[in-house]
């Protein structure tokens, strides 16, 4: 697609295709995001949402072998991760790769080596202060929760345009959902992009203001969150609740 004229202004997948090895994973998914929006990434185990935020960040696996991801203007499929890491992309993933044998300050301070530096370690612990608290503690013994934070904190450490959430809320407990969520909902009013990719639909739906669902790699839905939440046979068929 060559008239760049034709996308948003701000964040656009267009016709993406990404191949772990000969597995065909990701076929061809489309979509935009207004500038401030959250996106719930929904879908059935399988059907390729992390594979689709592996893509958007080039992460390198799956391989992206056509297709085009932009962001303000940004040619993001041109770039290695690290420069779409440098053009404001930043990857939550669901594993959390918080560095062992680093404190919470020491893997925030990591964060900041290379500029572009986006919130300060001081902002980071008044949106997080168990994190403050806890900043000379080693970050692989936190909680679940807490690393979870310490996840979200060290990509606002960089100054980011597209945060990408996936699975944030995996094995924590309802009062540190609720915890987490009220968090996206801050950065949501900073006017921070985000793509939420999360097991819990129904919360991520509540959070979100607009849904798309894969299935088998493919969009099959492509809506607002609220559209979703309405439709029993469409959540019952690709998301099972």
């Amino acid at each position: 697609m060559n008239d760049k004229t034709s996308k948003p202004t701000y964040f656009s997948v267009w016709d993406i295709h990404s191949y772990y090895g000969e597995s065909y994973i990701v076929q061809g998914v489309s979509f935009n995001i207004h500038e401030g929006e959250i996106l719930a990434l929904l879908g059935r185990n399988g059907a390729g949402k992390t594979s689709t935020l592996r893509t958007i960040a080039q992460i390198g696996d799956p391989q992206m072998t056509s297709g085009e991801v932009w962001l303000d203007h940004q040619p993001i499929h041109q770039m290695k991760s690290f420069e779409a890491a440098r053009a404001g992309v930043a990857l939550v993933p669901e594993d959390r790769r918080i560095i062992q044998g680093l404190t919470v300050q020491e893997n925030l301070e990591l964060a900041q080596i290379a500029p572009p530096h986006g919130w300060s370690i001081e902002r980071i612990y008044e949106l997080f202060p168990r994190l403050g608290e806890r900043k000379n503690q080693e970050g692989t013994t936190l909680s679940g929760g807490e690393q979870q934070m310490l996840a979200i904190g060290r990509a606002l450490a960089r100054d980011i345009k597209l945060l990408l959430l996936d699975e944030p809320y995996e094995g924590l407990a309802p009062v540190i959902v609720q915890e987490i969520e009220k968090t996206l909902r801050q950065i949501k009013e900073l006017g921070i992009t985000t793509i939420i990719v999360e097991q819990n639909a129904v919360a991520a739906l509540k959070l979100a203001d607009r849904a798309v669902i894969l299935d088998t790699g493919l969009v099959v839905f492509d809506g607002t969150a609220q559209e979703v939440l309405d439709n029993e046979a469409l959540r019952e068929e690709y998301l099972a609740i």
